[in-house]
Formats: structure tokens, C-alpha cells, sequence
């Protein structure tokens, strides 16, 4: 009987070590999320007061204590609110005491990761007095596994998953431009692989610069609106996109000369304001390898290099108003490329690194919008492709990483919503040759028999 018990025993340990490391989500919701929340209940004012987050008790709550129960008065934790489990973790709000703020809960989330046994603890301020602690209860970047997707906005796309479980969204409405830095082998074309798909189901024309012939942005070639794959090419399209970019202009301000006493909602500084049947379709260009638009062989090289910088810095810092958006990719990026290289780094308000080769590329990206993310950003191993530092020009960031899609998969979809394309004449002659797909023979082909008497 004793040997059985024990045999059970060891069997059951041994399935709980396999379910946590196969299925981590199982194993929170089985075992995980009832002792975290145990924990929680029964150490939280315990916790809080050796994290330094509890305060003295006002005068009247102090007189009350010793009136009805003649005990010593303790301090008092932030007053907590209902325990919301998830899928990932737990989400609890607290209230804030006087005198604290939301800093001083976050210094102390090691402290409460270790008390309350999860992976991780974030903060969030909800309001003023009032912040969510989201407990993470298993790596969730070890396994991505994408939140369900909900209704989003137009140019607003799930591309990665943070460290927190919720989905990193890239909205170009909120943040326009944006540099994706990273080395060989680090995800970035993973990430922009996402984005694009992501952005094929929305009426928006994407525009693709590959200066390596192609051989990232042409699998999705039936879906862009636009294509240049070498230098040259690509001193063609981005004059056509300034152009357009201007034409949008003179749009909007022929709104804006609208007769007096037309009502303020009618008149606009950008195309988001003009009535839906004569707004312009939002333009995404996509840039890879933005290295090779920079490097020159000679002088001519040297002038054609100067032209397409000059168009994209014009495009950077005028475009968000006409509906023109960059994506701005490349291994490095600084001022060793050459003129203009920092000026148009200055205006991408969104920065993604994914692992790179050395510190000053790290620098690059996020030295300074964010420069306590620096050192992560330069300690992501190369056994997580696809792992990634996130920030914006507001100074915070935030741990993601990017969902594995296939190369066949993502052509698919953009083969599928091909018809989505919207129409910008300015780029149909930078249209893309798509061939068409081999007809299928319908029906059994058999092979003839001769016929004998």
C-alpha cells in the first residue's frame, strides 16, 4: 500500500512538472491560480507592510481600534480591490493611501513577484489614487500565444505580445513613423512579416522599399500597391510619394478655404477631417534595409543618395497629416550612414530593437527616447527570435515579442485580400508584376489505353 501511495505521488509530481512545462496555461489554471491566490489572501498585509507600502492610520480610525478592541493600531495597506483571475495571471486594483504614488508600488513588484509565488508583476495607474496590479503567472513570451483579437481601429494592428500579456498594438493614428532595428536572425522580418498581414485586411496602400531584390517585400507583392527592389527604383517611387503627399496638401487647403460660416467640424488640418468620400486611402511605406538607400559607390551615387534622404525626412515630417506613414527597418542605424541619417531618426517616434550585434546599435534605437531599456535591449539572447524592446518618445517601454508566421502563410493572406488594395493612381506605375497563379485542371486526367481487337 505504501509503494502504491508513493508511486501515485511520484507520478503526480511528475505530470505536474510536465503539464507546467508543456502547457503553462494549464498548469496555472489548474494548480497556479489557486495558490497565488491563496498566498495573496492570506499574506497581503503582511506583504505590503514589509514592501514599505503601508502608512499610520488616521487619528479616527486609530481612537476607533482602541475603543472596540483595545489592540495595538497597525499600519494600513493600500485598501484592495476584487481579485480578477485570467488566462495569464490575476489583475487586482488598489487603492492608493495618502502620500503614496504609483512609483512606490512599482519599486517593490520583485518584492511582490517572490511573496506571491507568479512570474511577474506590473503597474498600471488607472486613475488618479488607483493603480491595477496584473500579475503574470508563466512566461508568456516563451510560447506566444496572441490575446483574442477584438475589433480595432483602422491602422491599428496586434503585431506582438508584451511581457504583461496584453498586445502590442501598432497604431499609426497614435504614433506614425517608426524604427524596427535589429541584427540577422533577431525577428525583425518576423515583426514586419505581422504588420503586414495584419495591415493586408484594412482598405490602406502599402508600399514596400527592399533594396535586396525583393526578397522580403515581393512574396506580398499582390498586395502592395507599390514595389521598388534597387536604389534606383526606389529614387523614382519616393518623388511620386512626395508628390502625392503634396497633392493631399493642396486638398486639405482647399477645404480649409471653405466660404465663412461653414460649421468647425468641416474644417480640417489633415486628411482625417475631410468627408469620408473624398478622403484620400492612408498610405504605409515599408523600408528594408534602410542601409542600402544610404550607401554610395560614386558621386552620382552620392547625389541620388542625398535626393531620396532629403524625400524621406519631407515624407517623415509632413506626411502624417496627408495619411503617409513609415516603417523604417534596418541592422543599424546612425549617424555613420551619412547626412540626414539623424535628422530622420528624429522624427520616428516609435522604436522596436530586437537583439543587435553591439551596444552603440542598441543606442541608436533606444538611447534617447528610453536609455534604462538600452542594457536590455543589448542582453536579449539569440535563442529568442523575435524578442524585442519597444518604446516611444513618452520614455516608456516594455518587453515584446512577435508571433511566429509563416513566409507561406503571410503570402497567402495577402494574396486573399489582394482586392483590398485601395486606389492611388499616383503609384500604379510602381505596381508590383504579379504572375498569374497556374489554372487547375478540373476533374480525373487518365492516362490513354490502347484500344486492341
Amino acid at each position: 500500500m505504501t509503494s502504491a501511495v508513493l508511486g501515485g505521488l511520484l507520478a503526480a509530481i511528475g505530470g505536474a512538472v510536465y503539464v507546467r512545462n508543456t502547457y503553462p496555461a494549464a498548469y496555472w489554471a489548474l494548480v497556479g491560480l489557486p495558490l497565488s491566490v491563496a498566498r495573496l489572501l492570506a499574506s497581503y498585509s503582511s506583504t505590503m507592510d514589509a514592501c514599505g507600502l503601508t502608512v499610520g492610520p488616521s487619528q479616527l480610525r486609530a481612537l476607533a481600534v482602541r475603543a472596540t478592541t483595545r489592540r495595538e493600531v497597525r499600519p494600513v495597506p493600500p485598501r484592495r480591490g476584487l481579485i480578477r483571475p485570467t488566462s495569464t495571471g490575476l489583475r487586482v486594483r488598489l487603492r492608493l493611501a495618502p502620500g503614496q504614488e504609483p512609483a512606490d508600488v512599482a519599486a517593490s513588484c520583485e518584492r511582490l513577484r517572490h511573496a506571491w509565488g507568479v512570474h511577474a508583476v506590473h503597474v498600471r495607474s488607472i486613475k488618479p489614487g488607483v493603480v491595477e496590479l496584473r500579475l503574470v503567472g508563466f512566461d508568456v513570451l516563451g510560447k506566444v500565444k496572441m490575446p483574442r483579437r477584438g475589433e480595432h481601429e483602422l491602422l491599428a494592428v496586434p503585431v506582438a505580445l508584451r511581457e504583461d500579456a496584453t498586445a502590442f498594438v501598432r497604431d499609426y493614428r497614435t504614433v506614425p513613423h517608426q524604427l524596427v532595428l535589429g541584427a540577422t536572425l533577431s525577428g525583425k522580418s518576423m515583426f514586419l512579416r505581422n504588420l503586414l498581414t495584419g495591415l493586408a485586411g484594412q482598405p490602406v496602400a502599402l508600399v514596400g522599399i527592399d533594396c535586396k531584390r525583393g526578397v522580403e517585400l515581393a512574396p506580398f507583392a499582390s498586395r502592395l500597391s507599390a514595389l521598388a527592389t534597387d536604389p534606383d527604383e526606389a529614387a523614382r517611387l519616393l518623388p511620386a510619394l512626395v508628390k502625392e503627399m503634396e497633392d493631399r496638401y493642396d486638398q486639405i487647403r482647399a477645404r480649409q478655404g471653405i466660404m465663412p460660416g461653414t460649421p468647425d467640424e468641416e474644417i480640417t488640418s489633415d486628411v482625417w477631417g475631410l468627408p469620408e468620400d473624398e478622403r484620400p486611402a492612408p498610405i504605409v511605406l515599408f523600408v528594408d534595409e534602410v542601409a542600402e538607400l544610404f550607401l554610395v559607390a560614386t558621386r552620382k551615387d552620392e547625389e541620388r543618395r542625398d535626393e531620396m534622404v532629403t524625400q524621406l525626412i519631407r515624407l517623415a515630417q509632413l506626411g502624417r497629416a496627408a495619411g503617409i506613414y513609415l516603417e523604417i527597418c534596418g541592422q543599424r542605424f546612425g549617424a555613420e550612414l551619412g547626412k540626414g541619417a539623424t535628422m530622420l531618426r528624429a522624427q520616428l517616434t516609435g522604436r522596436v530593437c530586437h537583439r543587435v550585434n553591439d551596444e552603440a546599435s542598441a543606442k541608436m534605437a533606444l538611447g534617447d527616447i528610453a536609455p534604462e531599456a538600452v542594457g536590455v535591449a543589448s542582453t536579449i539572447p539569440a535563442e529568442l527570435p523575435g524578442f524585442a524592446v519597444v518604446g516611444d518618445s513618452s520614455g516608456g517601454w516594455s518587453r515584446i515579442r512577435t508571433p511566429y508566421l509563416s513566409l507561406a502563410d503571410a503570402a497567402a493572406t495577402c494574396r486573399e485580400t489582394a482586392e483590398l488594395a485601395p486606389d492611388v493612381p499616383a503609384l500604379d506605375p510602381f505596381r508590383p508584376y504579379v504572375p498569374a497563379s497556374p489554372a487547375t485542371m478540373s476533374g480525373p486526367v487518365a492516362k490513354p489505353r490502347s484500344v486492341t481487337s
